[in-house]
């Protein structure tokens, strides 16, 4: 079977970008999400290979590589979108709660609908594969809000990033080989409290290196330390991804800090361009990464599994509680907007990168990676229906600037 040469290899990166680049503008346009149009022509790809008898294999350690550098500019670039004021107090604890508690609900109905599917799997087992399922993916949400007025696109872009931050450490916790005792959850409340202290370190490490560093190359060497830290945290199982997003919120929000020897140390004037440069690069990356994530993405899903009667009954089970429970709380609960805020619930890249870093010692032979593709699909379509039908009414804008 034919491969491609290296410069076919470059020349089709190249074409990924220019696509990726049309399908954002696309999705302004006409508020079809981007990764959509990704995964679509992803599996567009595979289809052609399949015709053409064209051979791509991808390494399964340059995925690893690549998810945990995208996961990092992830939550980063989550951080440094997140502006922290007293004014915004309340918006920030309705989408951290709602994060929460949508999570927490998600994750123990989700293991229910697993195990009366597969019953021979462990109650554990059911809850490591239910927690990436139940993750709002902000690398879907942030690129899908644009059109929205302020006071909703911060709340979604807020809940999405804590869903993201609050389900990759869940997980990690799920995911070892310790025994669930009361003496490890409780390790798993001092781990944040550590990560927390050791976050403020971190962020005044980082600072002073890109504030007192001579050089003009900064950001590669921040990176450096910051996936250092990161590792070093997985090594230690410490919530490392706690310090990642505490570095961005820092950085966007240092004006808001009033300590006068801290001010002095790192002034403002000097906070304000790196901050700009690290969002500039760091949108730049996680575009990049968006981009040949979800092709790649696209290109492996075999159509043929969502043709599967079981996949299509997991999935769907799953799919209509997911829908059930996040109306239920916005109606009960929120209590302030349902619309369009009931419609995005999509599953992306977080996602895919924790189902495919389960252990071996939790995995489900009987579990399909069909589901895990029809979720991704049908909460594209179903956030895609909500944008493109979903106008806000006079009194909601009204509501919003009453609010801001």
């Amino acid at each position: 079977m034919p491969t491609l040469s290296p410069y076919q290899a470059i020349i089709a990166l190249c074409s990924l970008v220019i696509a990726s680049y049309l399908f954002t503008w696309l999705n302004r346009a006409t508020r079809i999400p981007s990764v959509l149009l990704l995964l679509g022509l992803g599996i567009a790809l595979h289809l052609w290979a399949g015709h053409s008898g064209v051979q791509m294999q991808i390494p399964a350690a340059f995925i690893e590589v690549f998810g945990t550098i995208g996961l990092i500019m992830i939550v980063l670039e989550a951080g440094l979108d997140l502006s922290l004021n007293k004014d915004k107090g309340p918006l920030i604890q309705r989408s951290f709660f709602s994060a929460l508690v949508i999570f927490l609900v998600s994750t123990a109905s989700v293991s229910a609908i697993v195990h009366l599917f597969f019953p021979e799997a462990s109650v554990r087992s059911c809850v490591v594969y239910a927690i990436p399922l139940s993750i709002i993916s902000s690398a879907i949400v942030l690129p899908s809000v644009h059109h929205l007025s302020e006071h909703k696109k911060e709340f979604l872009i807020y809940e999405a990033s804590f869903s993201d931050i609050i389900g990759i450490m869940v997980f990690n916790y799920f995911a070892t080989d310790t025994d669930l005792t009361w003496g490890s959850l409780a390790w798993f409340g001092v781990s944040i409290v550590v990560s927390i202290v050791l976050s403020i370190v971190v962020c005044l490490l980082l600072m002073w290196l890109l504030i007192h560093n001579q050089l003009e190359l900064k950001f590669f060497l921040f990176f450096a330390v910051l996936t250092m830290i990161y590792i070093g945290g997985k090594i230690l199982h410490l919530p490392s991804l706690i310090a990642v997003m505490a570095f961005g919120l820092v950085v966007n929000n240092w004006g808001g800090i009033k300590m006068p020897w801290l001010q002095r140390q790192f002034n403002i004037e000097r906070v304000e361009p790196i901050a700009s440069l690290l969002q500039s690069i760091t949108g730049e990356t996680s575009f990049l990464i968006r981009t040949v994530f979800f092709v790649i993405f696209g290109y492996s899903i075999e159509l043929n599994m969502l043709l599967d009667p079981e996949v299509l009954k997991v999935g769907g089970a799953i799919l209509a509680i997911l829908l059930v429970l996040r109306f239920s709380y916005l109606r009960f609960l929120h209590r302030q907007h349902l619309l369009p805020e009931l419609f995005y619930i999509p599953r992306g890249l977080i996602t895919v990168l924790l189902f495919y870093r389960i252990p071996e010692m939790y995995k489900l032979e009987q579990f399909s990676e069909g589901i895990l593709f029809f979720l991704i699909l049908s909460t594209g379509l179903i956030l895609m229906l909500g944008a493109l039908f979903y106008h806000d009414r006079p009194q909601d804008i009204t509501h919003n600037k009453l609010d801001n």
